[in-house]
């Protein structure tokens, strides 16, 4: 890994965890505990700018420092906020891996609806699968939360986990092609 690279991964992390810890932070009116947040914008722009590894450590970096300062409600929260950006990376990544190599010209609204799509496809279906599997368990890992409660949950859940897809992926996008054009012409 080059200097350059090493770099942008500083840059994006401090960005992500700046927004993490001092963003705006606005409570889902369905699921007040949930909040929504923009902090995994810089994350998927780096992951579209500069590929899965910068995305990938940026994210990590992200989890990391998380622990350290604010792990949130609960100390393992870090580690579900991990599986879900790293499941929207994964759709992305696909998406990436299947259409874009597919076709040398590609249509950017149909490229963005894909990335978006597959990566809220991915989240909510890997995200229920954590959340069924560890919210049932004591604290620190989960609420201890009865299998009733759970299942009452996981489509509120699988909402929020949907909504925050559809503004993160396509601004990451949005902004991903601002900074290639402002490199283009420097």
């Amino acid at each position: 890994m080059n200097t350059k690279t090493i770099a942008y991964i500083v840059v994006f992390a401090a960005l992500a965890i700046a927004l993490n810890l001092w963003g705006p932070k606005i409570s889902a009116p369905y699921l007040p505990f949930l909040k929504y947040q923009i902090w995994e914008i810089p994350i998927v722009t780096a992951f579209l700018l500069l590929g899965p590894l910068v995305g990938g450590l940026t994210a990590i970096i992200n989890t990391i420092v998380l622990f350290i300062f604010y792990p949130g409600d609960l100390p393992t929260g870090p580690l579900y906020n991990l599986a879900a950006v790293a499941s929207t990376l994964l759709g992305i990544y696909l998406v990436q891996k299947i259409l874009v190599r597919r076709s040398s010209k590609q249509n950017e609204a149909i490229l963005v609806t894909s990335f978006t799509a597959l990566g809220l496809i991915l989240r909510v279906g890997i995200m229920t699968v954590v959340n069924w599997a560890f919210l049932r368990c004591p604290w620190p890992i989960g609420y201890n939360t009865p299998e009733a409660g759970i299942l009452t949950l996981l489509p509120l859940i699988g909402l929020f986990n949907a909504t925050i897809v559809l503004y993160t992926v396509p601004v990451g996008q949005l902004i991903a092609k601002a900074i290639r054009l402002a490199i283009k012409t420097l």
